[in-house]
């Protein structure tokens, strides 16, 4: 069975990023097995985790954390943009992930392949208010739900050829180097792929090139807001998951430490392989002994 890691999420803010052995020593006594270094590291912090004695699993893309020249961050580049220069820029940070993970001698890199624009769409955002203050169906949530995916049906093509354009570039570079690119299923209902896009990105490259990985935060917050099937993701992708991240969810509320939410922990039990590699992405207000104590609570259902 794949061995646990524990993203850098968790570090991030609770770890001064000179200090982060003391990261790397708090994940061997919490019992994980390796990390993840996730796009909120800057590249000082990347290379004290890679030189450290702590084997690295996979990095999630872009690492190293980077600020652009417009004052932005360079996880706010989107990989599906139709400015062919941000685009460009968003590809050539992607390679430097790639990059580092090959220098780290990790196996996958963790890719948010973009969406139409920046901002999720109002609808979406009406929805979340109106599911917090326990409104969850009637006639105006269903208004809300179909226009949404209206929305989206008639403004996605162009944004996901672009995105499927960036993919084929990385794919190409890392071809050779033993990197699996993960194509993660999205937080918010305008980003990209949703479960039929991820077939059809998916369908030109073999696993060891690209493959499926499952957020199952992000798949329980849509499918309770009405904009995803989470259902589907896993039922149809399994074959094609390489990696999962695992944390559990309260309400709306992603990032929790398995055990402290009410996920569908059984299905995921049902999906997951022996060789799908398991990062727990909590984040970092969850204290460390709700943290340590996510590894025997998914032990006893069999996940890990």
């Amino acid at each position: 069975m794949s061995k646990p890691a524990l993203s850098t999420m968790w570090a991030v803010k609770r770890f001064d990023m000179g200090r982060l052995q003391e990261f790397a020593d708090a994940v061997r006594r919490m019992g994980f097995k390796g990390i993840e270094i996730n796009y909120a590291i800057p590249e000082e912090g990347v290379r004290t985790l890679v030189e450290y004695d702590v084997p690295v699993h996979g990095l999630h893309a872009p690492a190293p954390l980077e600020p652009l020249a417009d004052g932005a961050w360079n996880h706010n580049l989107n990989l599906a943009s139709i400015d062919e220069e941000e685009r460009a820029e968003a590809v050539r940070h992607h390679k430097r992930t790639i990059d580092w993970t090959q220098r780290a001698g990790a196996s996958y890199v963790v890719c948010h392949m973009g969406g139409i624009e920046h901002e999720m769409f109002d609808e979406e955002l009406k929805l979340r208010r109106m599911y917090d203050s326990g409104q969850q169906d009637g006639e105006e949530i269903e208004a809300l739900r179909l226009a949404a995916r209206e929305h989206r049906a008639r403004e996605v093509r162009p944004w996901f050829e672009q995105s499927r354009r960036s993919l084929r570039e990385l794919v190409d570079y890392a071809d050779g180097k033993g990197i699996a690119l993960g194509l993660e299923n999205r937080y918010h209902f305008h980003e990209i792929p949703d479960v039929d896009e991820t077939h059809e990105m998916l369908r030109d490259f073999t696993s060891e090139q690209a493959g499926y990985w499952h957020d199952v935060g992000h798949a329980e917050v849509l499918g309770r807001i009405g904009l995803g099937e989470k259902y589907r993701w896993l039922r149809e992708l399994e074959h094609r998951t390489i990696g999962m991240h695992l944390h559990d969810v309260k309400g709306i509320g992603d990032h929790q430490a398995p055990g402290q939410g009410d996920a569908d922990w059984e299905y995921v039990r049902d999906h997951i392989s022996a060789d799908t590699v398991r990062t727990f992405e909590i984040g970092q207000h969850n204290p460390e002994e709700h943290v340590a104590a996510s590894i025997p609570f998914l032990a006893d259902l069999g996940i890990v």
